[in-house]
């Protein structure tokens, strides 16, 4: 099935597409902030360079697109009608990257918590963000 936007109008539709700083993340950023937690942004030196890390704590937090990475069961993450040939081999490659970047994290003796972006919408903001405080202090008195 052909793509029903030109070159150029789909071109225009994917440069809007933000790989750091997008609203899922500064949302958490902020709850985070506000509730006195402290971080660093996109540690380059780990495997899938998270989005959020709090070092002392050896914790980092994955904030993902539904659509961008294969989230089950989420009407978020549809695979498009077009272009199949595409998208189906992309979003599969970063699934696998996903599981071998946490994986990675674990042998080196980090805790990953990931949130999904249908996780952060209104009705289910404030239970997610709560549960990851408690997972974070959970984490914060294990040894």
């Amino acid at each position: 099935m052909p793509d029903i936007f030109s070159k150029e109008t789909r071109s225009r539709i994917m440069s809007k597409i933000r790989k750091t700083d997008t609203k899922p993340e500064i949302a958490v950023r902020k709850y985070l902030f506000q509730a006195g937690l402290r971080y660093r942004l996109y540690s380059s030196d780990l495997p899938g360079n998270p989005d959020i890390t709090l070092p002392g704590r050896r914790l980092a937090i994955f904030v993902n697109g539904c659509f961008w990475h294969a989230h089950e069961g989420c009407k978020l993450n549809r695979m498009p009608k077009s272009r199949k040939e595409y998208w189906l081999p992309k979003i599969t490659r970063n699934v696998e990257r996903d599981v071998k970047n946490h994986a990675e994290m674990h042998r080196l003796g980090w805790h990953v918590i990931i949130v999904w972006e249908c996780q952060l919408k209104k009705d289910n903001f404030e239970p997610t963000m709560q549960g990851i405080i408690k997972a974070i202090n959970n984490y914060s008195t294990r040894k």
